[in-house]
């Protein structure tokens, strides 16, 4: 866990890695709960059994945006802000899935901070994150992400 007091703890981060995190299964009851919670459904994600008789490894995969989606909590260890009133999730700039996740496989994620800068009193992190699936060369993804860290006035 890295922790940010100022801007310049922020700063002297640009360029490094700041964690990676445990590895997380993503089961079919996770890739079901997405499909539900986004009207998703298309085949590949859901269908199990036309899956086995006609996708290449024969299982579902997960959903794209789920494998995004995870960022959040695979990251959320990286780095603490002191003094922290809310976090914002400000967005991406760039997003590429290079691979797909296979139903029951594991996951996790690296990020580097790529820029930290300070801007109307809050903290503008961006970091490329990146997911991999165990046992995988490609990564899933490869995210720059943008967040927005609101610290009480004054602690920046």
């Amino acid at each position: 866990m890295h922790r940010i007091k100022t801007i310049e703890d922020a700063k002297a981060l640009e360029g490094s890695e700041v964690g990676v995190s445990d590895w997380i299964v993503v089961d079919q009851q996770k890739i079901l709960q997405f499909a539900d919670a986004t009207g998703d459904y298309q085949w590949i994600h859901v269908d199990e059994e036309r899956a086995e008789r006609e996708l290449p490894e024969g299982k579902t995969i997960a959903h794209g945006y789920l494998t995004l989606a995870l960022v959040p909590t695979l990251t959320a260890s990286f780095v603490e802000v002191e003094n922290l009133t809310r976090a914002i999730n400000f967005g991406c700039n760039k997003v590429r899935f290079y691979s797909p996740v296979p139903v029951g496989a594991r996951v996790r994620a690296r990020a580097v901070v790529l820029q930290a800068r300070k801007r109307g009193g809050a903290l503008h992190l961006t970091s490329e994150v990146t997911v991999e699936v165990e046992g995988v060369r490609k990564p899933a993804c490869v995210a720059e992400t943008i967040g927005i860290y609101f610290v009480e006035e004054g602690s920046l």
